[in-house]
């Protein structure tokens, strides 16, 4: 089965949804950025109600724009999941202030907790596991609590090329998700290849972690975006895979839709009902509203007009 499926959306009429597919798209969440998000008009046209929406947030946003960004997604009726990313978070001081401008402005009750991609921490934390030991969130009553997961590995994290260090910090998320009330899950970085995803997802389960997974899939969007994205995000064997199909000038001007890797893990989930892919997290590289439409075209629910 080929590994990317390279169309002309405007050529090809959508076919029949696939059922096992439209089970798998259920509950999907996307991410956005308070700049791309200002993009769009109203999220209501494009997301059906109760979609996860997370807000990345990168080195360098004042944390007023976040809120901002919170505010304006929970009153069109979105659960809003803020990145909280250690590295850039001063002290526990700056924490609790960023857990109440959410609460208090936004009415935000979940957070994405990750190191972050920045190689020096500004000040007292370097890891999720140090923000979640503050027990700030559980005292503001947050009451789910994402944190990063690696299909590919982590060189940051285990240089060596192994899982040791990335194993041992899952293992102490999953007695974390033991001793507290917050409900977790691993939301991870965007792959392009399904059988490395089962292969790293059995794995988890292989070292005593049952937290589920959101697995990260990249949205449909131009080849150069994608290497763009992919270089920046430091994937590993998935960059090697788009940049031989880069090779191909006939294929370097056709969009990649995520539609075989997306039908792969459905038809696996399907057969293994246990399987620990809870559900998918599109990452909307192409923008949000070919993601949105992409994702109704292929059986996730539909979005309701804004003055429903």
């Amino acid at each position: 089965m080929a590994l990317l499926n390279f169309k002309k959306r405007d050529a090809v009429e959508p076919g029949p949804v696939n059922p096992t597919v439209e089970a798998f798209l259920k509950n999907y969440s996307i991410e956005v950025m308070p700049r791309t998000a200002e993009k769009v008009d109203d999220f209501r046209a494009l997301l059906p109600q109760g979609t996860r929406v997370y807000i990345a947030h990168i080195e360098g946003t004042p944390i007023e724009d976040m809120v901002k960004t919170a505010k304006r997604l929970t009153a069109e009726g979105y659960p809003v999941m803020p990145h909280f990313p250690a590295r850039i978070i001063k002290d526990a001081a700056t924490l609790e202030n960023w857990i109440s401008m959410y609460q208090g402005e936004a009415g935000v009750d979940q957070a994405l907790l990750l190191a972050g991609g920045v190689a020096t921490p500004h000040g007292d934390f370097d890891s999720s596991m140090q923000l979640m030991e503050t027990g700030l969130f559980d005292k503001a009553g947050f009451k789910r609590l994402h944190v990063a997961g690696h299909p590919e590995g982590n060189k940051d994290i285990d240089p060596d090329g192994t899982t040791k260090n990335v194993d041992e910090a899952l293992q102490w998320k999953q007695k974390f998700s033991e001793r507290t009330d917050a409900q977790m899950a691993l939301a991870t970085q965007f792959a392009f290849e399904a059988q490395p995803i089962i292969e790293w997802a059995n794995s988890v389960k292989a070292v005593g972690v049952d937290i589920p997974i959101h697995i990260g899939i990249a949205g449909p969007a131009k080849l150069q975006t994608l290497i763009k994205f992919a270089i920046a995000c430091g994937v590993g064997p998935s960059l090697k895979v788009l940049q031989k199909r880069a090779m191909d000038v006939s294929k370097l001007l056709l969009p990649y839709e995520p539609s075989d890797v997306i039908t792969e893990l459905a038809e696996h989930k399907a057969a293994n009902p246990d399987f620990n892919i809870e559900s998918v997290h599109f990452f909307p590289l192409g923008g949000i509203k070919t993601n949105a439409n992409w994702a109704i075209n292929n059986g996730g629910a539909s979005a309701k007009p804004a003055n429903s």
